[in-house]
């Protein structure tokens, strides 16, 4: 019929904790930390998107955008999947079946509040969910008390609902788990250094405009500015 639009409902999970936990069921193990990023909050985020590929990422294998929208109270919402590598452990391999999939697929949504500072991811599997699930969030925002930092806190679940082997399966996606944190820090490190050499200078308020702005630049002239600090994680 004409003039009817089909309109797709995405709906994004955001809660502090995650669905999958049921009364009487098995916590799984829980893991949390906080890090301070010694970069300001809006560079932290542009790396973040452009972290991969990066030479401590060679585990991630492909990235798209599934859903994006910008909401009337101006929030951005995203959804992407990735595909990663997903190598057993030496005891695993004895005993699941040779066949099955190496490859895990990561589902990952996010939202940018600009009027607030603050960036949510919320990560978990697709596959393998009988094995292990892993379900991550992290909250990325502005310090208050320092403008040119940024505030990371990191927290995950990790369940398991093979019989008999719940609490080793959880302790090996534990130690998993807090093993690639270490290479997600170094990448988006990475990513942050890229940025902060190639990208030109950032003015924090919307409302500051460069001097030179409605000034013709004289020929062969390119603007620069000493003024923006080398930053690192």
């Amino acid at each position: 019929m004409c003039g009817l639009q089909r309109r797709t409902t995405v709906v994004f999970l955001f809660g502090c904790r995650p669905l999958l936990l049921r009364s009487g069921a098995d916590m799984g193990r829980y893991f949390h930390s906080e890090v301070d990023i010694k970069s300001p909050w809006h560079q932290v985020l542009v790396a973040f998107w452009q972290r991969y590929p990066n030479p401590h990422s060679a585990h991630v294998l492909t990235e798209d955008v599934l859903y994006r929208e910008v909401t009337p109270s101006n929030h951005l919402l995203s959804r992407k999947l990735m595909t990663k590598t997903n190598r057993l452990p030496g005891w695993a391999e004895r005993i699941f079946p040779t066949h099955m999939a190496r490859a895990v697929y990561i589902l990952e949504d996010s939202i940018v509040d600009p009027q607030t500072n603050t960036f949510i991811t919320k990560t978990w599997n697709l596959n393998h969910n009988t094995l292990m699930t892993v379900v991550e969030r992290c909250l990325f925002q502005e310090d208050i008390c320092r403008p040119s930092w940024t505030k990371l806190r990191r927290e995950a679940w990790i369940f398991s609902n093979v019989y008999g082997l719940a609490r080793p399966i959880q302790e090996f996606g534990l130690a998993r788990f807090k093993s690639n944190q270490t290479k997600a820090m170094r990448g988006l490190e990475f990513a942050l250094t890229r940025i902060q050499t190639e990208a030109p200078p950032h003015f924090h308020n919307d409302q500051e405009e460069p001097p030179d702005k409605h000034k013709p630049l004289p020929p062969q002239t390119t603007p620069t500015s000493s003024q923006t600090p080398r930053q690192c994680v």
